[in-house]
């Protein structure tokens, strides 16, 4: 099923929330590897995957909030949790999307002011990020960022190991929930 139901997410829907993750994941440790690295070459490497990756997730995230928004619904809620936390996961997501969208553009601005992409695929020196104001909120948006992503995998594994409901079977390929 290609699009979402009242009980289950679709595939589309999976697809992007899924590969969305895998990119974040590897966006944000590539990014604390390179800002913590004094080395300018290892610097370069890590960027390398870095900022393609980083284009991807740029495409991606607004696909996925369009398919959302003219495309597709959400599953309704499930009526074994409590009325609290349909608001609070609603704003853990509003949150999550916000926060992807202020790294990338921080990430855009970065990238603008200190030459990023001559350096990283072409010939021209590595510039010290710490000079640019966008490198000290893009150290704090990776730390928020960080752990809104351990909050949320940890509650889908809550809902999955603990409370044993249909919360991330409905978010994964087949036939569950």
């Amino acid at each position: 099923m290609v699009k979402s139901s009242d009980k289950r997410f679709g595939t589309v829907a999976i697809a992007l929330h899924w590969t969305l993750a895998v990119l974040i994941l590897v966006l944000l440790g590539s990014g604390f590897r390179s800002g913590f690295s004094a080395d300018a070459s290892t610097k370069a490497a890590v960027l390398r995957v870095h900022i393609p990756v980083a284009l991807a997730v740029l495409v991606l995230t607004p696909g996925r909030v369009i398919w959302w928004w003219r495309f597709d619904k959400k599953p309704a809620p499930l009526a074994v949790s409590p009325a609290w936390q349909d608001p609070v996961a609603r704003g853990t997501h509003l949150t999550l999307y916000l926060l992807v969208f202020a790294m990338l553009g921080g990430g855009i601005a970065l990238s603008i002011l200190s030459g990023a992409p001559d350096a990283v695929f072409g010939a021209a020196p590595l510039r010290d990020f710490e000079q640019f104001a966008p490198r000290t909120l893009q150290g704090i948006g990776a730390l928020l960022l960080a752990g809104l992503v351990a909050l949320h995998g940890a509650a889908g594994l809550h809902h999955h190991f603990v409370r044993r409901d249909a919360t991330l079977r409905r978010m994964w390929f087949g036939r569950g929930a």
